[in-house]
């Protein structure tokens, strides 16, 4: 039934606030920047680990094994079977 009165433009209860104002361009700036520190600081605090800095630091000394077979498969049709 609520809804039907906001629809229709009928009366607002006391205890319902009016619409707020959009925030403007200052407000979400602001807003971005803390979320960006925020993120920031629970990143540094996630990576303050002795284990994940050694990781870290030797990550590009990683040894990958190297990749199995070619690059042809069972199911490829072959040029010389003629189809």
């Amino acid at each position: 039934m609520s809804f039907l009165r906001r629809i229709l433009g009928g009366d607002r209860p006391a205890d319902e606030a009016p619409p707020e104002a959009p925030p403007s361009a200052a407000d979400l700036q602001a807003a971005e920047a803390a979320r960006d520190r925020e993120l920031l600081l629970e990143e540094a605090h996630r990576l303050d680990d002795d284990l994940i800095q050694r990781q870290l630091r030797y990550a590009d000394r990683a040894w990958t094994p190297p990749a199995e077979g070619g690059t042809r498969r069972a199911d490829d049709v072959d040029a010389d079977d003629g189809g």
